[in-house]
C-alpha cells in the first residue's frame, strides 16, 4: 500500500493541511502546527500563508482518495 498525502478529517483545525502532513511523516500534528507557526511569522505571513492557501485546493480530502 502506497502512502499519500491527504488533508486530514480528524487532525483538522482550519483545512487538515497540517494534520495530513504530520500523518504523512508520523510526527505529532501539535509539533507540525507550531514550525508553521513560528515559519508564518518569520516569513512576515505571506509566502506560508499562499502555500497554505495553495495546499489546500491541491491536497484531496482523506475521504477522496
Amino acid at each position: 500500500m502506497s502512502k499519500k498525502l491527504t488533508r486530514s478529517q480528524k487532525d483538522r483545525m482550519v483545512a487538515g493541511v497540517l494534520g495530513g502532513i504530520a500523518s504523512y511523516f508520523r510526527i505529532d500534528p501539535t509539533i507540525v502546527r507550531l514550525i508553521f507557526v513560528i515559519g508564518l511569522f518569520l516569513s512576515l505571513l505571506f509566502p506560508l500563508a499562499f502555500i497554505y492557501l495553495a495546499a489546500i485546493f491541491i491536497i484531496p480530502n482523506e475521504g477522496e482518495v
